[in-house]
C-alpha cells in the first residue's frame, strides 16, 4: 500500500497535469477524465490517513469569512467544506461550472458566488457549500456512504414533532407566500408541505433559491417535524409539515415539461370541460412523467399487489413458480397470430401463451401444481381497449384427481382471496385511483357464482339478443351478459363453464355427457373475460385425434406429444392476463392505462 507522502506527491502531480491539460485546452473529456482520477486519489488518501486531503485549515478567519458550525445534525447532508469546494473548482474549471456549486476561495469559506446552476433546469445563484446551507449538489457518483437515516414521508406523524428528519423527493409544488415559501414534497403517492421561511437559520438567498426550484427536480431537504395550525388537505400527510434549514437540489427538471402534472391528473369527470387535459398519446410519449401521477404511481402499486398475491396464494398452497421459454420452434397453441423471428438458421417465434410448457412441467413432469408470471406475445392487429401485443400473463396448471371444477374453486378462492386483499392493503392506492378516475367498488359473491355456457345464453335470449349454444359469445354480447348477471345476482365477478368444443383449443377435455361440449370455463369482470381455461386432454391418443380434428400438422408439435407418452396425470388450469384484471378491477377503460410502456400495434417505444 502507498504511503501518506507517496499519494500525496501522486495527487500533487496530478493537478499539475490537469492544469497543464487546461492551459493547452484540451478536449473537455480529456480533462473531466482526469479529474476523476483525482478524485480517487484523494479517496485513497482519505482511507490510508484518515483526513481528507488539504492544508490544515487556517487558525485566523479571513474578514467576511462565512462562520463555520461545530457540526451538522445527525441527520444532515454532513458536506465537508474544503472537499465540496475544491471538486466544485476543479469540475468548474473542466466543465464550465455545470452542476456544481461554486466557490471562489481556495482553502477557506468562500464568499457568495455567481452562475451556479444546472443545464437542465433554472436555479438561482448561490452561495458556495462551504457558507449556505442550500444549492445544486455535485453529482452524485457514489464516492462513499455516510450514517444518515433517510425519512419517508408516509412515516411521518404527529407523535414525531420537535425532530429533525432528512427526506428526497421531488418537488410537487411551490409557492411563494411573503417571507417564504410553501413546498410540497412527493414521494410516490405521499406528500408533505415543507416550509422554508426567512428567520434564524435561513437566510433570503435560500428563501429565493427555493422559490425558484423547477417542479418535478428531485430534492433534499433537512428541518425539523411539526404539527401544522390547521391540517394541511393538499398533503397525503396532513398533520406534520417540515420546517426546512437546509434545502439541495439533487437533480434539477427543465423549467418546461411536455405536459403539467395538475393537468395529467384532473379527474376524468371534471366540472370544467375547458379546463387543459392531456391526451393518451402524449402521457404514452412521456410515459415516465405520466407514471409520477398520483393515479398512476396507485395502479401501478395495485397491479404489483394482484401479481404479488397471486404468488402468495399458490405459494402456500404448494404450487412451484417455473419460467418457460419465450423463444419457440413454432407457436404456443398453433395459432397464426405470433411474432416470427430468425433464431440462428432456424425460424422461430415469440411465444403467445406458455401453455404447452406448463402442462409439461405438471403433467408430465412430475411438479403437480405450477404457476408462472410472464410476458405473453400477441401478433394481432386489434385495435380495442383491451387488447395488447404484449401483455403479462399469470397462468397456473395443477393436477386433477376427479373433476375439472377442482379448477374453478380453487380460481374462485384465488381471486376472492385477491380482491379481499386489495381492499384492506391498498386502500391507499384504491382511493387515489378513484379521486381521479371514479369507479364503484367490485361485487362478488362467495363462493364465486357459476352458470354454464346454456345457462348464459338462455339469459341472453330473455334481454332480446340472438345467441347461439354452438358459437361463441362476441364482446358486445359478453357485456350484455355482463350488465344482466349484475342486475339478476348483484355481481360483477362470475363464472361460466360447459363451452361448446368447437370454440376451444385442441388440448380442450371434451364433455363426457356431450362431445359437442367441453370442460373449458371463462371467468368475467363486469362483463369483459379474464380468464381462459380447462382440464386438458392427457392421453396421448385422444389428443392426436383432435390435433388432427382441428387441422394441426403433428409434426408441428412432436416434443409435446411426447411428454405425453411416458405417463401424464389428469390436469387443468387457465390463464389470467393482469393488465385486463386491473383495467376491470379498477373500473378503467382503456387497457394501456395498467401497462406501464404498452405495446399495441402501432406503438414500439418508448
Amino acid at each position: 500500500m502507498a504511503s501518506k507522502e507517496e499519494i500525496e506527491a501522486l495527487i500533487k502531480a496530478k493537478g499539475d497535469e490537469i492544469r497543464q491539460l487546461k492551459a493547452e485546452k484540451s478536449e473537455k473529456d480529456t480533462i473531466l477524465a482526469q479529474v476523476a482520477l483525482l478524485n480517487e486519489l484523494k479517496a485513497k488518501y482519505k482511507e490510508t490517513t484518515g483526513e481528507d486531503f488539504g492544508p490544515p485549515p487556517s487558525s485566523s478567519k479571513k474578514k467576511g469569512e462565512a462562520k463555520k458550525t461545530d457540526g451538522a445534525p445527525a441527520c444532515g447532508l454532513k458536506v465537508d467544506p474544503r472537499k465540496a469546494a475544491k471538486e466544485a473548482r476543479a469540475a468548474k474549471r473542466a466543465a464550465g461550472g455545470v452542476d456544481q456549486a461554486t466557490s471562489t476561495s481556495s482553502n477557506s469559506g468562500g464568499n457568495a458566488s455567481d452562475a451556479a446552476t444546472s443545464n437542465s433546469g433554472s436555479a438561482p445563484s448561490v452561495p458556495s457549500l462551504e457558507s449556505a446551507k442550500y444549492g445544486n449538489l455535485p453529482m452524485v457518483q457514489s464516492l462513499g456512504m455516510t450514517d444518515r437515516v433517510w425519512g419517508r414521508i408516509d412515516g411521518l406523524s404527529p407523535s414525531r414533532a420537535g425532530q429533525r428528519v432528512l427526506l428526497r423527493g421531488r418537488l410537487h409544488t411551490s409557492r411563494a407566500v411573503g417571507k417564504g415559501v410553501f413546498l410540497l414534497l412527493r414521494q410516490g403517492i405521499a406528500t408533505v408541505q415543507a416550509v422554508v421561511y426567512q428567520g434564524p437559520g435561513v437566510d433570503k438567498g435560500m428563501v429565493k433559491f427555493a422559490g425558484a426550484v423547477p417542479r418535478e427536480s428531485v430534492i433534499d431537504l433537512v428541518g425539523t417535524l411539526t404539527e401544522p395550525r390547521e391540517p394541511v388537505e393538499s398533503a397525503t400527510a396532513r398533520l406534520v409539515e417540515v420546517q426546512v434549514d437546509e434545502l439541495y437540489v439533487v437533480s434539477a427538471a427543465e423549467n418546461v415539461l411536455p405536459f403539467q402534472l395538475e393537468d395529467a391528473s384532473r379527474p376524468e369527470a371534471s366540472e370544467d370541460p375547458e379546463m387543459p387535459s392531456v391526451g393518451m398519446d402524449n402521457r404514452l410519449n412521456y410515459r415516465w412523467i405520466d407514471t409520477r401521477t398520483a393515479a398512476n404511481q396507485a395502479i401501478f402499486r395495485i397491479q404489483h399487489g394482484v401479481s404479488q398475491l397471486f404468488r402468495e396464494f399458490l405459494s402456500e398452497r404448494g404450487f412451484v413458480e417455473i419460467h418457460t421459454p419465450k423463444l419457440l420452434g413454432g407457436a404456443s397453441e398453433s395459432g397464426s397470430s405470433v411474432f416470427t423471428l430468425t433464431y440462428f438458421d432456424q425460424s422461430g417465434c415469440l411465444a403467445q401463451s406458455p401453455q404447452l410448457y406448463k402442462q409439461m412441467a405438471c403433467a408430465c413432469g412430475g411438479f403437480e401444481k405450477v404457476f408462472e408470471v410472464g410476458p405473453v406475445f400477441r401478433a394481432e392487429k386489434s385495435f380495442t381497449h383491451r387488447h395488447l401485443c404484449e401483455f403479462t400473463g399469470l397462468d397456473l396448471e395443477m393436477a386433477i384427481h376427479e373433476h375439472y371444477y377442482e379448477v374453478l374453486e380453487l380460481f374462485s378462492d384465488l381471486f376472492i382471496y385477491i380482491f379481499d386483499n386489495l381492499a384492506t392493503r391498498f386502500a391507499a392506492e384504491l382511493q387515489a385511483v378513484n379521486k381521479q378516475h371514479p369507479f364503484e367498488p367490485l361485487q362478488f359473491c362467495r363462493p364465486s357464482l357459476r352458470l354454464s355456457f346454456a345457462e348464459g345464453v338462455a339469459l341472453l335470449r330473455e334481454a332480446g339478443y340472438d345467441a347461439s349454444e354452438m358459437e361463441d359469445l362476441d364482446t358486445e354480447k359478453e357485456k350484455a351478459l355482463g350488465r344482466i348477471v349484475k342486475e339478476k345476482y348483484k355481481t360483477d365477478f362470475y363464472m361460466m363453464d360447459r363451452y361448446p368444443l368447437s370454440v376451444r383449443p385442441f388440448y380442450t377435455m371434451p364433455c363426457p355427457d356431450d362431445p359437442t361440449l367441453s370442460n373449458s370455463f371463462d371467468m368475467f369482470i363486469r362483463g369483459e373475460e379474464i380468464v381462459s381455461g380447462a382440464q386438458r386432454i392427457h392421453d396421448v391418443e385422444l389428443l392426436g385425434e383432435r390435433i388432427d380434428a382441428m387441422g394441426v400438422p403433428q409434426e408441428t408439435l412432436r416434443t409435446y406429444m411426447d411428454a405425453f407418452r411416458h405417463g401424464a396425470l389428469p390436469h387443468g388450469g387457465g390463464g389470467i392476463g393482469l393488465e385486463r384484471v386491473v383495467m376491470l378491477y379498477l373500473g378503467l377503460k382503456n387497457i394501456r392505462k395498467t401497462s406501464l410502456f404498452p405495446r399495441d400495434p402501432k406503438r414500439l417505444a418508448p
